[in-house]
């Protein structure tokens, strides 16, 4: 007997020609895992900006609210149970993309919102404070989950992150969302790193050895892994685990072969059932 089909994913992020970041690896997780998906480019690049300077094409704003608009009244839209968003090129996009979040909660409250606030890394923006502080005011306050890295849970805390453990989880609890999943979080052990999983419940962390060099994407990729795994009733252990696994073996593959991007069309394996086995514990 073949599975019950899934529930879709919308998924509204930046879409490369060349690699594996943006939609390009949320789409893959979750296609890789059965669930359907609708893809909403926010901006189309030929290739990751962190290899170089290239020409970016943005929807414009009336295009881009009209799309989501069409979108929310799509004859199928009863297929979709959860949207995923993350890099916005425009302030306009947030706006649009609030209001079909709105409008889809309010149709179906199960809905789950996961928000990936893809506003920057290593102590920098890399979109404009006005991008970041509407992903903060207009986003965050309506999703699940959120899922940000060290740099930008502390921007959206108005806090700097102090490389702390303790003050991960505190403000990870503080934000808002009911379920907060934290990538690249201090670990117990200056060398190790991890994921770090904050609910009104507890606070689990996924450790594992930094890789050296990694590619660009395995947060993208986390997040739609995050989402799949929740959407298929792993428990909030469980999902951690096995979500940290599939990102960790894809990202030391990459960096093993020296690649410059995620080798997502070999990773099937490690996203459906990593080899690596990881155990979260309490924090």
């Amino acid at each position: 007997m073949s599975e019950p089909r899934k529930k879709a994913v919308i998924v509204i992020s930046s879409h490369v020609a060349r690699g594996s970041v943006g939609s390009r690896a949320a789409v893959f997780a979750l296609e890789t895992l059965h669930f359907p998906v609708w893809t909403v480019p926010t901006v189309q690049l030929p290739w990751h900006p962190g290899h170089g300077r290239s020409t970016q094409i943005i929807p414009e704003e009336g295009a881009f609210q009209s799309f989501l608009a069409d979108i929310a009244e799509a004859p199928w839209i009863s297929e979709v149970g959860a949207v995923l968003t993350g890099y916005m090129a425009r302030r306009s996009q947030i706006d649009a993309v609030a209001e079909l979040i709105n409008t889809l909660k309010n149709r179906d409250p199960s809905l789950h919102y996961l928000c990936d606030p893809v506003i920057g890394d290593q102590g920098e923006l890399y979109v404009s404070p006005d991008i970041a502080g509407d992903i903060r005011d207009h986003l965050i306050p309506l999703c699940d989950t959120a899922t940000p890295n060290r740099f930008e849970l502390a921007w959206l805390c108005g806090e700097e992150p102090d490389g702390t453990l303790e003050a991960t989880i505190s403000q990870a609890k503080s934000l808002g969302p009911q379920t907060m999943l934290v990538t690249s979080s201090p670990a117990t052990s200056p060398d190790l790193t991890g994921n770090l999983l904050c609910t009104s419940k507890d606070a689990l962390i996924a450790e594992h050895q930094t890789v050296g060099k990694p590619p660009n994407g395995p947060g993208d990729l986390t997040s739609a892994l995050f989402l799949a795994n929740r959407l298929a009733g792993l428990s909030d252990q469980n999902n951690l685990e096995k979500t940290t696994a599939s990102v960790f073996e894809v990202v030391q593959h990459a960096s093993t072969e020296g690649l410059d991007e995620l080798a997502l069309e070999r990773a099937t394996a490690s996203i459906t059932g990593p080899e690596v086995k990881i155990t979260a514990k309490p924090v």
